[in-house]
């Protein structure tokens, strides 16, 4: 009988960490997503950008979901589905998040076509989705129990979440990926981007670079920030650059390209021009990379 009790109780306990991990899971898409929701050229793209473009946004954002989840799902994951359950709840919380903030701010209505509602839910779902994911370690709440065996703390909700997210290579640079996407989603839809890319000379472009690689450099390895790095004094100074730094800026401004190429931003244009655009959202792309771990 005590032992059917016990049972119960830990269901019971598992569906209530569950529930507060889909709330903190609302808040992550909220507070994150906000910003885009409210942005007008977010609500334009919805409209004109090319479809197969944004389904393939959409598909690209299922594996990093899915990968995102392993590392920050609702509950402690040790399995592949586990992390897909994970991920596929985050979307489906950015795509309620989302529908239901434009049907608020007006948006969407009722007589638009189909077509141009999909668009703009659909568009603004894949950093909302992304927030979902991102709310369980920005809001999950204070430290509230021991320290378990394998590294990681219980939390008052009871959930485990790792001390410190695994620092294998890869997954640093996936990270850094993940980090650079963010940011960049949020201001590669603004006309800004294109009028800075306009503006700059050759020697703008260079001073960016080297200050956004400076800056990188510095977030993880100088400032000392929660969840950064510290180089022991044994280790060069320029190990870490060349292996982490650099490649880290070559990561944002890959995803730089995509992003701008996704939203139709590099269409009909020069490749020097293309080359300028990609530097100026670079810049806040290795700030969001160089800032993963901290938002992670």
């Amino acid at each position: 009988m005590n032992g059917v009790t016990a049972e119960q109780g830990d269901d019971a306990g598992g569906s209530r960490n569950f529930l507060i991990g889909l709330g903190r899971g609302a808040a992550g898409a909220m507070l994150f997503g906000i910003p885009m929701l409210m942005t007008m050229e977010l609500w334009q793209l919805g409209f004109y950008i090319e479809r197969w473009r944004l389904l393939l946004l959409l598909i690209a954002n299922i594996p990093l979901l899915i990968l995102l989840a392993d590392q920050i799902g609702f509950e402690r994951t040790s399995t592949v589905a586990q992390a897909c359950r994970d991920a596929t709840i985050a979307y489906g919380l950015g795509i309620i998040i989302s529908a239901v903030g434009l049907v608020m701010l007006g948006d969407i209505k009722p007589h638009m076509p189909l077509s141009e509602m999909l668009g703009k839910i659909a568009i603004q779902s894949v950093p909302a989705s992304i927030g979902a994911l991102l709310g369980r370690s920005q809001v999950g709440g204070q430290t509230g129990g021991d320290e378990r065996e394998d590294g990681a703390e219980e939390r008052e909700g009871g959930d485990a979440v790792p001390d410190e997210i695994s620092t294998s290579y890869s997954r640093e640079l996936f990270l850094m990926a993940v980090g650079a996407l963010f940011l960049n989603l949020n201001v590669a839809p603004t006309e800004e981007i294109i009028l800075i890319a306009y503006k700059m000379t050759p020697w703008h472009a260079l001073l960016t670079i080297g200050l956004s690689i400076a800056i990188m450099h510095g977030f993880v390895y100088a400032v000392a920030f929660k969840g950064t790095h510290e180089i022991s004094k044994e280790t060069p100074w320029w190990h870490a650059f060349f292996r982490f730094t650099l490649p880290g800026y070559l990561v944002a401004m890959l995803i730089s390209l995509y992003v701008l190429w996704t939203f139709g931003r590099l269409d009909d244009t020069a490749p020097t021009q293309m080359l300028m655009s990609a530097v100026v959202l670079s810049f806040p792309g290795a700030i969001g990379a160089a800032a993963a771990r901290l938002i992670l």
